[in-house]
């Protein structure tokens, strides 16, 4: 007898009484000695809507984003402040949707006595109007330059959050 012929194969595979099983039968070539293509159903189990898997929830994977993220959080908490909690939701979304403000853009919208806070990233394009605080997660090196020339200070949020733990005359740009 040979092994690719129908006869020897379980029955389940080739026939199938029970047309409402929750199987589907998908189709394959076996090919014998000979070369003639033999076609198979395989028994294939459906997934059921319990098996669907979700999907998975992607997380930052900079050590240093994760860290900032986790003190903004802690801080946020300790302090009893929304606008820290705020910042780290926004560290901790994905980097399409990351902020990425010019100097130009930052000094357009700032009154006096502020801080700016940018969870994000600032750039170097635009100049600084005036002296600016401004607290983000990244500058770029041409930006810290025309901030300090002008004044300024670049901080990161650890610095700003011991400085103001509150958050007062902070505002926050996105």
């Amino acid at each position: 007898m040979n092994p690719f012929s129908v006869e020897s194969l379980p029955r389940a595979y080739y026939e199938n009484d029970d047309l409402r099983s929750p199987t589907t039968l998908l189709s394959t070539f076996h090919y014998d000695s000979s070369r003639k293509a033999l076609l198979v159903a395989d028994a294939v189990p459906r997934r059921s809507a319990q098996e669907v898997p979700k999907m998975k929830q992607r997380r930052p994977t900079n050590p240093e984003l994760l860290s900032a993220i986790g003190y903004l959080m802690k801080a946020g908490k300790q302090y009893q402040t929304p606008l820290w909690i705020t910042i780290a939701s926004f560290l901790g979304k994905s980097r399409r949707t990351r902020i990425v403000l010019n100097l130009g853009q930052v000094s357009k919208n700032l009154k006096g006595g502020e801080v700016i806070v940018v969870p994000g990233k600032v750039l170097g394009s635009g100049e600084p109007k005036e002296k600016l605080t401004i607290a983000a997660f990244k500058f770029s090196p041409r930006a810290l330059v025309k901030v300090e020339k002008a004044g300024g200070r670049c901080i990161p949020f650890s610095r700003l959050v011991e400085e103001n733990p509150r958050g007062t005359n902070v505002r926050l740009l996105r």
